[in-house]
């Protein structure tokens, strides 16, 4: 310290303060008030005046960017240079955790004739006070770079174990550390999931039905913004939804610790649209622009060159004729199909591919069946599940006892502990069984047999959409035109196995297709069936 000149009248040395607390050290014996109260009682031991006060609240050390009363101090010091005696900090570290930061600080007071004072630490003039003073800056850098090593170390080894990070995806909450089902906006984001899947929405579409759901992008604190094209890619990309984790910081791709919305055949198969490819070889799967005029463009191929056929109008001399052709131009030297004449052969094709009135009663008869066996399977499976998580979490709930009793290390418990979380998510993947329950199961067959009664009716009442749904189930590896006025088709197995009961008098297998005719049995039944089908049964 300055020392009065006995010549000179005393003038009381004078000293300002300067108190910093970031927003991890809000605690009882760091808070501002009793860095202020410590300070004080340095500056009265030192006989210093205090003339003015700083203080940074919230704010981090690391940098000195963003620490306003830390840039009023330096520029209050150089407007009252010579004035002022000294800077008084709880500690070192309050002004700066970056060394070379400190000493540039401490460097640009001294200019101004000031000496940085610590009320806990030793500091001062003489160069043995110097060096301790630098080697504690070096310290609190030391200490620093230890808990930024310790956090990253923490995220990745918290990314390893399948655990993410930040906010989780649409459809999920954080709760208590791990992604759980959003009660509100998981079943909507499954859904749209779904919907993507059938390869008949492009992204634009898909947003627009997502926002219309109620689905909402969150931003900061805003969870009002509606979803984007570019929202709703990001959406369909992330593997986060099959259950995989992945990081931008980290290589690895590691198996999380939450329930996933959808199976990895799902998400590729979406991929796959996204990127323009069509996983079913499915002519009516790919995104097209829908056109009323035509609705089987694209959707019907020409038999010469395998290419879709493309359609438009043309004008004559006093209307228009709207007509299909091949796409690939002049190159299969075919003729143009008038409309009229592709419809009527596409209704002619529907009405010979609709079942009888007998077959259709078993088939619908079969799928009744087949829900109510799969649905007490399921039931009984859920049970199961859920005595099964109740005693994992108890199992859980030991292991923590056991390693805050130091029983088990950190290493065996997180060992232990992945398994009993593997075996939690098995368990309710397994008792989730929303998909099954939130259909009915009458209206489903009420809707079927209105459907599948008339093909060619319900052909000619359907609009694009739901033709394109109705013939790529019908006819998943595709149409042709002959150019001779017929059309080239494959039944899928499931409707071939609808026609085909009429020949074979027997019922749809389970799991294994279509049973083989057994003339020497009869087919039982545990439930009534219509008259119709019964007759026509027992005469096969």
């Amino acid at each position: 310290m300055r020392r009065q000149n006995s010549t000179t009248s005393p003038v009381k040395n004078k000293a300002i303060l300067y108190l910093r607390v970031s927003s991890e050290e809000q605690v009882d014996n760091f808070s501002l008030g009793t860095q202020e109260d410590i300070c004080r009682k340095e500056a009265k031991k030192r006989d210093l005046e205090v003339v003015e006060l700083f203080k940074e609240e919230g704010r981090s050390a690391k940098t000195i960017v963003g620490r306003p009363e830390l840039i009023k101090l330096l520029e209050y010091c150089r407007k009252n240079k010579g004035q002022i005696e000294a800077v008084i900090v709880y500690r070192l570290d309050r002004i700066s955790r970056q060394t070379a930061d400190y000493l540039a600080i401490r460097k640009r007071l001294a200019e101004c004739g000031v000496t940085v004072v610590s009320a806990t630490e030793p500091t001062g003039d003489t160069p043995t006070e110097k060096l301790v003073e630098t080697i504690l800056a070096g310290f609190a850098q030391l200490d620093n770079d230890i808990r930024g090593e310790r956090a990253r170390n923490g995220l990745k080894a918290r990314f390893l174990s399948g655990l993410i990070s930040g906010k989780p995806p649409l459809g999920y909450v954080l709760q208590g550390g791990f992604a759980v089902k959003d009660p509100e906006t998981y079943d909507k984001v499954k859904a749209a999931w779904d919907l993507m899947e059938t390869g008949t929405k492009s992204l634009s579409e898909i947003a627009k039905i997502m926002n219309e759901w109620g689905l909402r992008e969150t931003k900061g604190k805003r969870t009002d913004y509606l979803l984007r094209p570019q929202t709703a890619q990001r959406i369909f990309r992330q593997k986060f939804y099959m259950g995989i984790i992945t990081s931008r910081k980290y290589p690895e791709e590691v198996k999380g610790q939450h329930i996933p919305m959808i199976s990895e055949q799902q998400f590729y198969k979406v991929q796959a649209i996204l990127d323009g490819r069509n996983p079913n070889k499915s002519s009516v799967s790919r995104r097209h622009r829908h056109n009323a005029d035509f609705p089987l463009r694209r959707i019907v191929k020409c038999s010469k060159c395998g290419v879709g056929l493309t359609a438009s109008w043309s004008k004559g001399k006093c209307k228009k004729y709207a007509y299909y052709r091949c796409s690939s131009g002049n190159k299969c030297n075919t003729i143009s199909i008038p409309v009229q004449t592709l419809e009527q052969a596409m209704v002619y094709t529907l009405k010979s591919a609709t079942p009888k009135p007998e077959c259709l009663d078993l088939y619908l008869y079969f799928i009744k069946k087949t829900y109510q066996q799969r649905f007490g399977r399921l039931q009984k499976i859920k049970s199961e599940a859920d005595s099964e998580i109740v005693r994992l979490k108890t199992l859980r709930q030991t292991l923590v006892e056991k390693n805050l009793e130091g029983t088990y290390s950190d290493e065996i418990f997180k060992e232990q502990n992945a398994i009993v979380e593997e075996k939690v998510i098995q368990a309710q993947i397994a008792k989730d069984d929303s998909t099954i329950e939130k259909y009915n199961i009458d209206d489903i067959t009420s809707f079927l047999k209105t459907t599948l009664a008339d093909l060619g009716e319900t052909y000619q009442k359907s609009n694009i959409s739901q033709i394109k749904l109705l013939l790529s189930s019908m006819f998943p590896t595709g149409i042709t035109w002959n150019y001779d006025g017929t059309l080239n088709t494959k039944l899928s197995p499931i409707y071939q196995s609808i026609i085909d009961s009429d020949d074979r008098g027997t019922p749809l297998g389970g799991g294994g297709g279509i049973r083989t005719h057994e003339p020497d049995k009869r087919v039982r039944f545990s439930k009534p069936v219509p008259s119709a089908t019964r007759r026509h049964l027992h005469k096969n």
